[in-house]
């Protein structure tokens, strides 16, 4: 109590005395502690949202308006998202990070059975697509992407190929059967539309349940699983008129560089499969 420190006696040179004797007290406010990184004076404002899928837009509105007020309004005040935004900060790097070498990969393991460094590009031209889809499909259902969006579309990246590849195979088994390139991918595109559109389907209505799922234990899973299934239902339907498009428009290519090696207007090379 007040009294109590009062009464409390300091050592001075000339003897003890009381502290009420040495200074004069009065009540106020004051900081219980004061916290310091490397120096500087910190205070951490924390805060709990709801609902939780508005916290990047209300983290969105400090940055652009309301911290940069501050900074201008206290010469020497520095901001920064700090805990839980570091966190995901260091997060995001390291998915993007993981993307690229998936990417990588995909067309390394692409490149080595295709014998070609063309067709794994067209393959993987299904990929931005199916990103696109994704951000698409959160915005369809109210939620912000989330590093659970991004775990979902690395998963992507490695699942919607999987069309333009069914395509492109069929298309290069027709070409070593002696059909043209127009007719390869003709066929490619009528027999395989079936196969993929309902892999495409079956996969979509398997993750439709945990996108539709309402409770509290499956909140952070849905951004995952939005990324999964809009991203490859977009995907999909891109795949069927981009990849066979970016099939003869490379053929062409091909027979355009193959005119001017040999400086004829005829094209006498036998079908060969684009490399």
């Amino acid at each position: 109590t007040e009294a109590t420190l009062e009464d409390l006696v300091l050592q001075a040179p000339e003897g003890e005395i009381m502290l009420r004797d040495a200074v004069d007290m009065t009540a106020g406010r004051a900081y219980t502690t004061i916290g310091r990184i490397n120096g500087r004076r910190v205070i951490s404002v924390t805060a709990n949202v709801r609902p939780p899928s508005r916290a990047e837009n209300i983290r969105k509105a400090l940055a652009a308006d309301i911290l940069p007020d501050l900074v201008r309004r206290y010469p020497g005040l520095s901001c920064s998202f700090e805990g839980h935004q570091a966190e995901i900060r260091d997060s995001i790097g390291a998915l993007i990070t993981g993307l690229g070498m998936a990417l990588i990969c995909i067309y390394a393991l692409l490149a080595i059975p295709f014998k070609s460094y063309v067709q794994p590009v067209i393959i993987m031209f299904s990929i931005p697509f199916g990103i696109i889809g994704a951000v698409m499909g959160h915005l369809l259902m109210g939620y912000s992407l989330s590093v659970m969006s991004l775990f979902g579309v690395v998963a992507l990246s490695g699942v919607v190929v999987n069309d333009s590849l069914i395509l492109i195979n069929f298309a290069n088994r027709k070409r070593l059967g002696g059909a043209s390139a127009v007719e390869a991918i003709r066929a490619a595109g009528v027999q395989r539309f079936r196969p993929i559109l309902l892999t495409t389907l079956t996969t979509f209505g398997g993750l439709s349940p945990m996108i539709l799922e309402t409770s509290r234990q499956a909140r952070f899973l849905i951004p995952m699983a939005i990324s999964l299934g809009f991203g490859i239902m977009f995907a999909t339907f891109i795949t069927l008129v981009m990849v066979p498009a970016l099939y003869l428009a490379l053929e062409d290519l091909i027979k355009l560089s193959g005119r001017s090696k040999t400086g004829t207007g005829a094209d006498t090379t036998p079908p060969q499969i684009p490399a």
